[in-house]
């Protein structure tokens, strides 16, 4: 029983702990997902004595009005006789207190600490482990009493703002409900039992705590609460008998206290029938074994909860990746392997493994083409125009049978605007490019760990990307500037030959400047570049590729990988300096993962040893 207790407790010390590291939505699904023991009481009910009856020790705050500012979180691990009794707080780091009026002291200072010295509660618990020979293995939370109205120096919210408080905790299934509630005040106005049956109706989860029967008036007693005929429970009501205040002021020990409650009960007329079943260590029993039960039950929910977390931290910490290596030799091979799994999914992207390189296609298929079509090339061959080109051309001295000037300079004029859509390709796979290495750096997993990395292959790349473009840029342009200083001398041949009309020079003269005369040379002059057009249209593509994506593909990296082989050791470390988020979160899951694994293993071995 006590290891199934205590594994409850150490897993819930565990998620305290780890609760401090970061935001895991899984960390309060576990701590919700175990059985706790939460004390509900009205201001002055006596729940501080119940707990210091139940320990063994003077502990807790004592003082008037709202005392218990703070959830206290009290872990109880029972010990062999003869050990020496601690406790220990999470705040502090595990010092160990051997004198509890320090713990007194520590628990009012840590109050007083995030809510100062005024009567203001916060949410924020403390935690508490006390080891001793004299308990039983439980996990306690003490919340502040509940109240009616608010004292000066307190919000008027105060008593909406506590009962919120006190909610969150007994609202949760696997809650037990440890309600304290004075004898001398009727139990149908007790704040404790009115609040469990709002939030347990059936009574499953709440335990009744009837306190202060030593005060009651004489001739008076509460069987008919501990028999369960006032209120009944699905569990037992237990009577205890606190210290009294004269007591306290006279230091008298809890163990003193502890056998004289055992003799008012074996000896009181009224309850002498119920004392085995009455006082503070039967309490702490009943409770115990009630949470053993209820643990046991809640077993199976617990490891497949443990179970489904261990599956995701593990496969976060793959994606997350191991600590960057210290050595020089290592730190090189893990920055290759880093350029190398980005250059991976960067060709798969230009090869279609990934979307993206599609649009290096488009600007083949439709922009070039597209914007082919749009130079002004009718007006360049307007009538106008070429007969203007052509008279240019001609100078004082007309032409004699061909204006093969004209002809040069209308054809140099048409496929200069070629320049145009030649440049504009290339500047459209490289933006695609750059988009493409933006894309893959975010696509590559084990660099968001290393952002001064990810920026270096970034800048190297696109450094890359520039040097292809100006490569890419000046072939298209030399392929449009080789068409325009050669003309393809065949395409003029193979025109139709002008009849001469008569052979009488004055009429092939006259005919030289007639409108059909300039309407043919723009026929000619059209058709040779359309000719070459469509040349440009097909071999644009395959200059750009070469240039740009084969280099692309091929030697992206290749300048990076030279400067990273002259670094140094301290060069290496800063390429490989990771963000701090992630290692904060690595160390996150690890912490986490070491959590589960030992509850799994703890577990396993309880369930074999039963």
């Amino acid at each position: 029983m006590e290891s199934v207790i205590g594994l409850v407790n150490r897993i819930q010390k565990a998620c305290t702990v780890l609760g401090d590291y970061g935001d895991d939505r899984s960390l309060p699904t576990l701590w919700d997902s175990l059985p706790t023991i939460v004390v509900v009481g009205g201001q002055s009910s006596g729940k501080s004595s119940v707990l210091e009856s139940m320990v063994g020790r003077d502990f807790l705050p004592r003082g008037s009005g709202i005392v218990t500012r703070r959830p206290l979180v009290l872990q109880l691990y029972k010990t062999d006789q003869g050990q020496e009794e601690y406790a220990q707080f999470l705040h502090t780091e595990n010092k160990r207190y051997t004198d509890f009026s320090v713990v007194r002291r520590e628990i009012e200072d840590e109050t007083d600490r995030v809510t100062g010295k005024t009567k203001q509660i916060s949410s924020l618990a403390i935690n508490l482990s006390i080891y001793s020979p004299n308990v039983v293995n439980l996990t306690l939370i003490d919340l502040p009493g509940l109240t009616k109205v608010a004292v000066e120096g307190q919000p008027e919210g105060i008593v909406r703002e506590i009962e919120n408080m006190v909610c969150s905790y007994v609202d949760k299934p696997n809650c037990i409900i440890l309600a304290i509630t004075p004898a001398n005040q009727d139990v149908a106005t007790s704040d404790a039992i009115k609040l469990a049956r709002e939030v347990d109706p059936t009574g499953e989860r709440t335990f009744g705590v009837l306190t202060k029967l030593d005060l009651m008036d004489r001739g008076t007693n509460a069987l008919d609460v501990l028999d369960g005929r006032s209120y009944r429970l699905q569990h037992p009501w237990v009577g205890v008998v606190n210290r009294s205040q004269a007591d306290i002021n006279r230091n008298v020990d809890m163990i003193t206290a502890r056998g004289r409650e055992r003799e008012f009960f074996a000896t009181s007329p009224d309850y002498s029938h119920l004392a085995s079943r009455m006082g503070s260590e039967y309490l702490a029993t009943l409770l115990s074994k009630q949470l053993e039960a209820v643990i046991k039950a809640r077993i199976p929910g617990m490891m497949s909860l443990i179970n489904k977390s261990i599956d995701d931290l593990e496969e976060e910490l793959n994606h997350l990746g191991k600590p960057a290596a210290v050595d020089s030799g290592a730190q090189l091979y893990t920055i290759l392997e880093l350029c190398r799994a980005f250059d991976r999914i960067f060709k798969e992207h230009l090869d279609g493994g990934r979307p993206g390189g599609d649009r290096i296609y488009g600007v083949f298929d439709y922009q070039l083409p597209v914007a082919l079509k749009k130079l002004p090339l009718d007006r360049h061959l307007s009538l106008q125009n070429v007969k203007k080109v052509v008279s240019e051309a001609d100078g004082y001295q007309p032409h004699l049978i061909a204006p093969e000037q004209g002809y040069r300079r209308l054809i140099e004029g048409a496929l200069n605007y070629f320049r145009g859509p030649a440049e504009a390709s290339v500047d459209a796979v490289h933006f695609t490019l750059k988009e493409l290495v933006r894309k893959s750096i975010r696509e590559t997993k084990e660099l968001k760990r290393f952002p001064t990395l990810q920026a270096d292959i970034a800048a190297a790349a696109y450094e890359a990307l520039e040097r292809f473009r100006d490569d890419s840029k000046k072939t298209v342009l030399r392929m449009v500037d080789m068409e325009s200083s050669y003309l393809t001398v065949d395409f003029f041949r193979k025109l139709p030959q002008e009849v001469e009309a008569g052979g009488n020079p004055a009429a092939r003269t006259a005919d030289r400047y007639t409108e059909g005369h300039f309407r043919r040379i723009a026929s000619n002059v059209s058709s040779y570049v359309s000719m070459v057009s469509e040349m440009l249209r097909n071999n644009i593509p395959k200059a750009v590729v070469f240039c740009q994506v084969r280099e692309a593909k091929q030697s992206l990296l290749d300048h990076f990988y030279v400067e990273v082989g002259k670094n140094e050791g301290e060069q290496l470390a800063r390429l490989l300096d990771e963000d701090p988020v992630l290692m904060k979160r690595r160390e996150q899951c690890g912490r986490r993962l070491e959590l589960y694994k030992a509850a799994r293993n703890e577990i396993d071995s309880v369930l074999w040893a039963r």
